[in-house]
């Protein structure tokens, strides 16, 4: 009878081991299920498709260059006498940057002055005496010859001494002096430096599937990298009408007018040209947009989960895309993530 007890007694701790056990293992498999589902929402970041304007435009980059300018050359020689400007002064054209000693020019002058005044002298009296047919044709042409050739004279002289003032060809900043006073300069000897600030160049060398897209008149924005968190407002001044066959390139200029004189000729420039916009875009971040070889997709949250949707893409900037079809305004999408993603993910968005 106690055998039999203690059988009974250990059947049923037996029983119940086994139950606690079955218990515990299937409230384990429970929890493990329950994890596994948390791991699979996909942590993302989202935003809401936005309308908008935006543009399309070609970047290149150019160094600036001046539209006018001179190296000033002296048109006769002589010692300088004075410097009227310097290095950093704005000139107009015409304007005296420097006089040479003319004293030698202006008794040149009065020599000339003097032998004309005796020519035209008898000039007049034969011009009179012919027409009362006192002196032959042959007299008068000869002394009609002799005052213009003595007339051509003196307004040379008058020319000389007129060029012992070093004047500006155009209006601009004198940007070299090459001369000092009591130099002795030469006929054609390099003087003065002057650059027209206004406007500036930069000349861009455009692919030639680009030739359609730009026209004279066009906007452009420029940066340069020694003017930072500046932005200059140009246009396209001309176009060339050929394209170069060794570079597939034509060329393109443009003009900026700076009033603030801050472009220098020579500075790197940073150049957009805006050539068409949309307006009413559909808009997202460029990170939205995931792209397997030839297409684009985005992903739609719908439910806690999302939907891979194929788009068509249009214009895009330095932030946004716009999506010409395959979403709608207002739609949420996936921003960051995406490659994590596919068709029907579960997700959790979190805060960006």
């Amino acid at each position: 009878m106690r055998v039999e007890l203690k059988l009974l007694i250990f059947i049923l701790a037996l029983a119940a081991m086994t139950l606690l056990f079955t218990s515990c293992s299937g409230s384990s498999n429970a929890q493990v299920k329950s994890e596994k589902e948390e791991e699979t929402q996909i942590p993302v970041e989202t935003t809401k498709v936005t309308q908008g304007l935006i543009s399309a435009s070609y970047s290149g980059s150019s160094s600036l260059e001046a539209e006018a300018e001179a190296l000033v050359v002296a048109k006769v020689s002589g010692v300088v006498q004075k410097i009227l400007v310097e290095e950093g002064h704005l000139v107009r054209a015409g304007q005296t940057l420097a006089k040479l000693d003319d004293e030698q020019y202006r008794l040149e002058l009065n020599q000339t002055k003097s032998i004309l005044d005796k020519v035209v002298n008898e000039f007049e009296r034969n011009e009179s005496l012919f027409k009362n047919k006192i002196v032959s044709q042959e007299a008068y042409d000869r002394s009609k010859s002799e005052y213009h050739t003595q007339k051509a004279a003196y307004d040379l002289a008058m020319l000389r001494l007129n060029y012992t003032e070093i004047k500006a060809p155009i209006s601009g900043i004198v940007t070299k002096r090459l001369i000092k006073v009591g130099n002795m300069v030469k006929e054609d000897q390099q003087t003065f430096q002057i650059i027209d600030f206004d406007p500036l160049l930069a000349v861009l060398h455009v692919p030639e599937k680009e030739m359609n897209k730009l026209q004279v008149g066009l906007p452009a924005v420029l940066k340069a990298d020694a003017v930072p968190d500046s932005e200059f407002r140009g246009k396209i001044l001309r176009i060339s009408p050929i394209v170069d066959a060794g570079t597939g390139t034509f060329k393109v200029t443009v003009e900026v007018r700076d009033k603030t004189r801050k472009l220098k000729p020579g500075m790197f420039a940073r150049v957009q040209v805006v050539y068409d916009t949309h307006e009413n875009a559909l808009l997202v971040p460029k990170s939205a947009i995931l792209s397997e070889d030839t297409d684009t997709w985005a992903f739609v949250i719908n439910d806690g989960s999302v939907t891979k949707k194929k788009v068509s893409v249009g214009y895009n900037n330095s932030t946004h895309v716009e999506v010409v079809s395959g979403i709608s305004l207002d739609d949420i999408i996936v921003t960051t993530g995406l490659n994590s993603l596919k068709d029907g993910s579960k997700i959790k968005v979190i805060e960006p």
